[in-house]
């Protein structure tokens, strides 16, 4: 019997001024056609939009006054990376551009995708209703949840969360206090936390895979060292590296290089930038995008 394949629709919310690889990761969206994004933002449209990637032009104060209404709370941070914390709350927010959609999603912008259909499978998504990227914790890059009025409501058993919605600090609740829901005692050897996670019914209707699409952090690579790759390649839409050519991975997150190395790499010309996102293969290391010499 062949599985129907499940309708995807990422929701992220973002402000300011799009950052120079926003054509590598919008490209990196137009080969996954089947897959469509929402962003909310202030940045205006980008050049060559991708059919499946919707921009809705809003300021920053009237998303807040909306998620203020939708939430029925004062939300009003100064600082837009606040957002960061409603991110679980996202398809409750905007449960209106979700029907039709079997699942919803929130994510960041800094990372390219690879083949996304290829890692979540129609398989894997009619087993489980919460997928998140990492073992032990809630990924704030790339999160996928089903489509229901219960999951959308999820984030209201996180303790709390209307007071740290509407204060001014930055909590991590995407990664911290929604994780809990799922995940308790998470430093625990494997058996014994994964023999734990049975007993919670959130836990065993998700599926908590380490993808290993953010290097240079804290988790060791899959053979379990701290030697990560050096060069990341995308060719036609596949996602691999310079220490797993033959491993495909659905994304990659270039956070740790965008934080670290690239703040010394010199802001490179968007016209060239545009031009070599547009071509079918390129590569990313520690000093930015770059032809792909294969």
């Amino acid at each position: 019997m062949t599985l129907p394949t499940p309708r995807i629709l990422f929701v992220i919310p973002y402000f300011g001024e799009w950052p120079f690889w926003m054509p590598f990761f919008l490209e990196s969206c137009r080969r996954n056609a089947d897959i469509d994004w929402l962003l909310f933002s202030d940045c205006g449209t980008p050049a060559d939009l991708p059919a499946n990637v919707r921009i809705e032009a809003i300021s920053y104060s009237d998303y807040c006054r909306l998620v203020s209404d939708r939430l029925e709370i004062d939300f009003a941070p100064q600082q837009a990376y606040k957002l960061c914390d409603i991110k679980p709350a996202l398809g409750y927010i905007h449960a209106d551009r979700l029907e039709g959609y079997d699942f919803w999603a929130f994510g960041d912008i800094d990372l390219v995708y690879g083949d996304l259909r290829a890692y979540f499978t129609n398989e894997r998504l009619a087993r489980r209703d919460f997928f998140s990227t990492h073992e032990r914790r809630v990924a704030g890059h790339l999160c996928l949840i089903r489509n229901t009025p219960c999951k959308r409501a999820l984030f209201k058993r996180m303790p709390n969360w209307q007071a740290r919605f509407t204060d001014q600090t930055h909590h991590a609740l995407d990664e911290g206090a929604f994780s809990r829901l799922f995940l308790r005692r998470k430093n625990l050897p494997r058996p014994l936390f994964k023999l734990l996670g049975q007993l919670n019914p959130l836990r065993r209707r998700s599926d908590f895979t380490e993808a290993y699409s953010t290097p240079n952090g804290c988790i060791a690579w899959h053979d379990g060292r701290k030697v990560f790759p050096q060069r990341w390649y995308w060719r036609d839409g596949r996602l691999s590296n310079d220490l797993d050519s033959q491993r495909a991975y659905p994304y990659f997150h270039f956070a740790c290089w965008k934080r670290n190395e690239w703040r010394d790499v010199p802001q490179p010309d968007s016209q060239q930038v545009q031009q070599l996102a547009a071509t079918s293969n390129w590569m990313i290391n520690d000093r930015g995008f770059h032809q792909d010499s294969v």
